[in-house]
């Protein structure tokens, strides 16, 4: 294993609170992707680890983030509101992928993200406001929260699903039609939301490897025209 795929603490200042992460970043890589977890799901969960260390060993350089602060989490562990500030979440994910352009060892990569639950919507609403990402990943994510930024996304995007999370999937449908860009659904046989199910998560990171590869690079690189696939 490469040595450097062993995380690095970082934290970003975003307005009055710091982000904290977790950054991945193997030899040779040509992109980085930021990672954008719903409440209850951060820089620290075993499933956003698993996918993180396997794009590291795919060359993919990755940023774990946790963008609400352990004290907005307990808030949102009772009130739930903090998960679904689709607003709030994004300017932080923005800041964090400025922050990202602004390090020596990370500029000249590509950027993408990789969201889940609320965070996927935060991941679309910031693509569409930052050019320089070029390929989005949703894992059992709500694109609808996105709102009105789906169809100024032009990052190719990749929809993942679970095929036994049937709202979930409903949802993703909708979404995939209100996108303009570059767009694929893949449903994952039998797995649930949480892709618990043997082999599921496994079948996530193999489609998110391949997905970034073809796409997380420079905007120069990238076709302006954008199809359905």
């Amino acid at each position: 294993m490469d040595p450097r795929t062993t995380p690095d603490a970082v934290s970003i200042q975003a307005g009055a609170v710091k982000l904290h992460g977790l950054l991945r970043l193997p030899s040779h890589a040509s992109s980085v992707i930021l990672f954008a977890h719903g409440s209850g799901s951060g820089r620290l969960s075993p499933r956003n680890t698993f996918v993180a260390e396997r794009l590291g060993h795919a060359g993919i350089a990755t940023l774990l983030l946790d963008l609400l602060t352990g004290k907005e989490e307990e808030l949102d562990a009772v009130t739930a509101e903090l998960r679904f500030n689709i607003p709030l979440l994004t300017i932080r994910l923005a800041t964090a992928t400025e922050w990202t352009l602004q390090q020596p060892r990370l500029r000249r990569l590509a950027l993408g993200y990789f969201g889940a639950s609320t965070g996927a919507a935060a991941a679309l609403a910031a693509a569409a406001q930052m050019p320089e990402v070029t390929a989005v990943v949703s894992r059992g994510g709500r694109p609808d929260l996105a709102g009105s930024a789906l169809p100024q996304v032009r990052a190719a995007t990749l929809l993942i699903v679970g095929g036994n999370d049937p709202q979930v999937l409903a949802i993703n449908r909708d979404a995939l039609r209100e996108l303009r860009c570059e767009k694929e659904l893949a449903v994952v046989p039998g797995a649930t939301h949480l892709f618990v199910e043997p082999g599921a998560l496994e079948q996530v990171t193999t489609l998110a490897t391949t997905w970034f590869t073809h796409h997380a690079r420079w905007p120069g690189t990238v076709s302006p025209d954008c199809v359905r696939t």
